[in-house]
């Protein structure tokens, strides 16, 4: 962990921050519309610098972890959703030193001359040390305020992918491939009713079938109807 000194004192800085251990490649139900951004990323040579966009649940977080795990220590992963408390400078230093750079949730730093510089450093010292970067967002490139000239030019300049939310269906695929991948028998039925009636969010979704997979462990009961309406309360 590193520490950041700041006006309050000392603070930890979690760029040490843990990528999630399900976060993988072999742990993505790979839809029709990420399979170009999937080949692109597990391309032996990627591109110097991708941006992903999308809604929260098309599962940008998710690849940019994925790869990240694929690179191992030659990657960081910055979800600046949980950084953006920090000073910029702190958080970007020596980041471009590293092959790969993943920053996540970039709209949540548009605007903000502090990040937009610290970024625009970090990218000009990447693209010296060939080292590549990932970006994900909410909203593309030109549409997402960034107000550096600069630093809007290069992004702008990207290998751009969108990724749709998925759709009931699809998120029924993804739903059932995750159970499996924890050993657990969902059926068709069973699972439309799961996705019909929880939050339209993925990883709400996916949070409730971690819950009912805890559930099922306890009680040692399969994942049927009546068991998921006794657990959920539905």
């Amino acid at each position: 962990m590193a520490e950041v000194g700041r006006g309050d004192g000392l603070r930890q800085l979690p760029l040490a921050m843990r990528l999630r251990d399900d976060a993988t490649f072999a742990n993505l139900y790979p839809l029709a519309a990420q399979r170009t951004a999937l080949a692109a990323l597990q391309a032996p040579a990627m591109e110097q610098l991708v941006f992903l966009h999308g809604a929260r649940g098309s599962g940008k977080s998710h690849l940019l972890q994925a790869t990240c795990h694929a690179a191992g220590a030659d990657a960081l992963y910055l979800p600046l959703a949980d950084l953006v408390t920090y000073p910029a400078e702190e958080v970007l230093a020596d980041a471009s030193a590293l092959p790969l750079l993943c920053v996540d949730d970039l709209q949540v730093v548009a605007g903000r001359p502090d990040w937009e510089r610290a970024l625009f450093h970090t990218y000009n010292l990447a693209q010296q040390a060939g080292s590549a970067m990932l970006f994900a967002a909410t909203l593309p490139p030109r549409q997402l305020g960034v107000a550096l000239a600069d630093l809007q030019s290069r992004l702008a300049a990207a290998v751009v992918f969108q990724l749709p939310e998925p759709d009931d269906e699809e998120k029924a695929q993804i739903l059932r491939f995750r159970a499996e991948r924890r050993g657990l028998g969902l059926s068709e039925e069973t699972t439309r009713y799961i996705v019909t009636r929880a939050p339209r969010d993925l990883a709400a979704l996916l949070a409730i079938l971690e819950r009912l997979d805890e559930a099922s462990l306890e009680q040692q009961r399969p994942l049927s109807i009546p068991f998921v309406r006794q657990v959920l309360g539905w």
